[in-house]
């Protein structure tokens, strides 16, 4: 079955402008679109929300590289398929629809829109939660008991 979105043809700006408004809609005070200083694609979106009258500050990255290499991988997709430019359209269409439905769990209020981008919190140093759990484990985990 090949990946979701594989045929978008929605630009990746686009596609971010969703995203932006969606969190806006949710309680998103400030929506910031990141881009590679180079190629000038959007590598990722930062956003604030008020916390207990704090605001704290969420980035959600979008990696296309492992998209191209399953386009690349496979066969059902079309040659013309396979290309940078169209697995950042992919990419940023499946964190788009990801976003959708995490938004559709806070709407229902069986989790709060802080729970769900808890791993992507800002943290003191610059990075992500979830990049410093990557880098150190025990930083949340106990020994199990």
């Amino acid at each position: 079955m090949p990946l979701l979105n594989y045929t978008t043809k929605v630009d990746a700006d686009k596609t971010a402008n969703e995203i932006a408004r969606c969190l806006s809609m949710h309680g998103a005070q400030a929506v910031m679109t990141e881009y590679d200083p180079k190629e000038s694609y959007v590598t990722s979106i930062s956003f604030k929300i008020l916390l207990e009258g704090r605001s704290i500050a969420f980035r959600l990255p979008c990696d296309w590289k492992p998209v191209l290499q399953i386009l690349e991988n496979d066969r059902k997709v079309s040659h013309s398929l396979t290309n940078r430019t169209q697995a950042v359209r992919i990419a940023w269409r499946i964190v788009k629809d990801w976003v959708e439905a995490q938004m559709a769990l806070v709407e229902t209020k069986m989790v709060t829109t802080q729970q769900v981008f808890l791993p992507y919190a800002v943290m003191k140093n610059g990075r992500t939660l979830s990049e410093n759990v990557t880098d150190n484990p025990e930083m949340l985990l106990g020994d199990g008991n």
